[in-house]
């Protein structure tokens, strides 16, 4: 891992060991995070935490839940530390390295996940060496869950199972990379595919055939014109660095030949909404010119031709309360006061909705995240250990 003389691995903190290990696991969203996971469990058991699996339903991936109690062996309350397992792919990127051998080079930790948001739960289970010559007054939870890349997808099972046992906690950290600065909103992110079934017919008979791909173009355009609405017309939000709600349309196919007239087009757009936005409103705005305008059209040559939608994922947004326990005790740790709101989603929001204030503040940049070489600064690595150390110190007792 250690690219020498850059770091005496003898002096090396804990946390980079760990985060060493944690990258080697290719946790992909498309493969299986059991290796990782199970890893972080046998940890946790060597330092006589128990630990909670919720699995998907094909017992391929799995989230954990594991809490230090506090010394009167209450389980409720407390901080949770929440962070997710899977990371983005790395085909077609073009690395200087190998991204699931992480290197040190400089002052900064490469690998694919060192950045978001290995870095970070390496970080959370560096404190267990620590963590038992603590008499905790209020309970500390780990929460890592799959899936979070393609849509949050884990972290609503591990909620639910949660709400089912009882368990409580009283406010949760999100350590995605914020360069270890508090945000406390960012926006929902909802993903919809279209699937529009025309009708085949030879390129020279265009009367006789519905022209699927030419309407998805029009539902495309409608879309484009109406987020280019929104840009203009808001309403706005100038807390965030994009201050309206976005949509755009990211992938498309259909057709088999230039001289057919394609009867299929599946299309898939997204909606990033305002917290104070209801991204339903929107989705009803363009479902409402297929229902109303487009399919009657279709319908004039062919009671085949239909538009149908299917919502892929949902990312929640969130609006943290700024009277919340935690996210005073995150302004105040972390001496930042600033009001700091961001694009992109996290899984801050679905804590939030299920009645845990939350709060995002964890270690690198999300510049840094999702692309070739991503990196951590070992100085962000060092303040979040730091920072998660006074966590620590507020939740122990006198």
């Amino acid at each position: 891992m250690f690219d020498q003389p850059t770091l005496d691995t003898n002096e090396a903190p804990a946390y980079l060991a760990l985060a060493d290990e944690l990258i080697r696991h290719d946790t992909t969203s498309s493969r299986s995070n059991l290796g990782l996971i199970e890893a972080i469990r046998d940890r946790l058991r060597a330092h006589h935490i128990e630990t909670l699996l919720v699995y998907d339903r094909a017992k391929q991936k799995a989230n954990l839940f594991a809490t230090v109690p506090a010394f009167t062996g209450e389980q409720n309350g407390g901080v949770v530390l929440s962070g997710h397992t899977d990371v983005v792919p790395v085909t077609g990127q073009n690395w200087s390295s190998d991204p699931f051998d992480p290197i040190i080079r400089g002052e900064r930790l490469y690998g694919r996940g060192s950045c978001d948001m290995k870095g970070f739960i390496a970080v959370t289970l560096g404190l267990l060496t620590d963590i038992r010559l603590h008499r905790l007054r209020e309970p500390l939870h780990f929460a890592f869950s799959f899936d979070e890349e393609v849509g949050c997808l884990g972290a609503p099972l591990l909620l639910a199972e949660l709400a089912q046992r009882g368990i409580r906690p009283a406010g949760c950290i999100v350590g995605e990379p914020t360069s270890m600065r508090p945000v406390v909103a960012h926006k929902g992110n909802n993903a919809y595919r279209c699937c529009v079934k025309g009708v085949a017919a030879h390129s020279s008979r265009t009367p006789s055939g519905v022209n699927a791909i030419e309407y998805a173009a029009r539902l495309i355009c409608r879309i484009r014109d109406t987020a280019d609405a929104l840009r203009r017309n808001g309403p706005f939000d100038r807390a965030f660095d994009v201050p309206y709600s976005t949509a755009q349309t990211g992938l498309i196919k259909g057709g088999n030949a230039i001289n057919t007239i394609p009867d299929d087009c599946e299309f898939f757009f997204e909606y990033r909404n305002l917290p104070s936005e209801d991204p339903e409103l929107f989705f009803e705005q363009i479902a409402r010119y297929a229902r109303e305008e487009l399919e009657p059209q279709m319908r004039e040559v062919s009671d085949a031709a239909a538009i149908s939608f299917e919502k892929v994922s949902t990312t929640l947004s969130l609006d943290s309360a700024e009277q919340a326990a935690i996210t005073r005790l995150v302004r105040t740790l972390c001496n930042d006061f600033e009001t700091r709101k961001v694009t992109y989603g996290t899984e801050a929001g679905l804590f939030s909705q299920a009645g845990i204030p939350t709060v995002i503040c964890g270690p690198g940049s999300i510049d840094d995240a999702h692309k070739a070489d991503e990196s951590v600064e070992l100085s962000q690595l060092a303040e979040c250990d730091q920072f998660l150390r006074r966590v620590l110190a507020t939740l122990t007792a006198p």
